[in-house]
């Protein structure tokens, strides 16, 4: 027997919790089955054009995950990626997100969003995809997160930098090798064009 709208609208809400109107488009479901749901207590409206579960339990991540839902080619970075990767003592109430140079800026009203606009391999190079609440986080990883913290260092500060290279060598990500052409934090800090501005640093943790 096929389902009728509601059911699978419901069945989708169910399933991933946080729900958007292209998730309804793209299942033939008519979008104001998203208001139907939001006036009977089904749905809560968290953000522009995105809707959670009152059934569903949100997790840490559920500003990422609100705002990853909206600019899903966005990319998780800097300080926010830094708490991600628990490589800072630092706590930002933004998230910092990376988004193509020339890129529109997208309507957000929470939670509050720090944008950092990138290109080419800088952008695209480095970047993990976790799955919470049934949607797709993009985030940098933890050598391109610090090499960042050094490229952007005027937007985040020099000391968040610094802590951010320590806690990085001390969690042994590092794996010991040397500072070359098989590093990770070198191949990253070539793309971002800061090898020279690392290098001092990594010196005085007799990296290099």
């Amino acid at each position: 027997m096929n389902k009728t709208k509601l059911e699978q609208a419901l069945e989708l809400v169910h399933s991933r919790g946080v729900v958007a109107p292209k998730d309804f488009e793209s299942r033939n479901i008519p979008v104001s089955y998203l208001q139907r749901l939001e006036r009977q207590g089904i749905l809560m409206r968290s953000n522009r054009g995105v809707y959670t579960s009152m059934e569903y339990d949100v997790t840490e991540k559920h500003s990422l995950v609100e705002v990853c839902k909206r600019v899903p080619n966005g990319v998780i970075c800097l300080l926010s990626a830094l708490q991600f990767h628990q490589l800072t003592t630092q706590w930002s109430w933004q998230v910092w997100l990376a988004i193509q140079n020339k890129a529109h800026r997208p309507k957000i009203d929470r939670p509050p969003v720090q944008l950092v606009y990138m290109s080419g391999e800088a952008l695209t190079a480095g970047v993990e995809s976790h799955k919470f609440e049934g949607v797709t986080v993009r985030v940098t990883s933890a050598a391109k997160t610090v090499v960042d913290c050094f490229k952007f260092r005027h937007k985040v500060g020099q000391d968040v930098a610094m802590e951010a290279l320590r806690d990085y060598l001390q969690q042994r990500r590092y794996l010991n090798e040397k500072w070359g052409p098989r590093s990770e934090l070198h191949h990253y800090a070539k793309i971002c064009r800061v090898e020279n501005a690392m290098k001092p640093y990594l010196k005085a943790f007799s990296i290099c």
